[in-house]
């Protein structure tokens, strides 16, 4: 006889998984009446570490300078903007939208340690990269050790 290991949560994960597809299928791929994607729309972002600063970097495709704004306020970095709708030229029709379009906001609190007078933003091929320089004071610093 061969022994077999239970998995006491294995059909609880299943059922879960079809339920998250009945729920994509039903409300994922729902088109508004004029024809977007719209509601909530969180753009991606990625946060990285280095010795001397943070870099928060946003995909924000399609989206134009204009279209984004970014502010600090009382220890918060807020990124907010609004992907619009393309409109498709005379004689064209969408069969399918998947892009979200819509106004998004996405706020990040920020760690004592950053300088935020030296908080500077770029925006290039619809990637924000936003640089926050750690203070002197937060940096890594090496000990020498003495020898007796």
């Amino acid at each position: 006889m061969e022994l077999a290991s239970w998995e006491p949560f294995d059909e609880l994960d299943r059922f879960q998984s079809r339920i998250n597809e009945l729920f994509n299928k039903t409300f994922g791929g729902l088109r508004m009446a004029s024809n977007t994607a719209t509601g909530l729309y969180y753009p991606a972002v990625d946060i990285l570490e280095s010795d001397d600063s943070y870099l928060i970097r946003a995909d924000l495709p399609g989206m134009k300078k204009e279209d984004v704004h970014l502010e600090v306020q009382e220890g918060v970095l807020t990124l907010r903007g609004e992907r619009r709708v393309e409109e498709p030229a005379n004689g064209v029709e969408y069969h399918r939208v998947e892009r979200r379009v819509g106004t998004f906001s996405r706020s990040f609190y920020l760690p004592h340690t950053i300088k935020q007078d030296g908080i500077k933003a770029t925006f290039r091929d619809g990637i924000l990269d936003v640089h926050m320089p750690k203070a002197d004071e937060a940096k890594p610093k090496q000990i020498a050790i003495r020898v007796n």
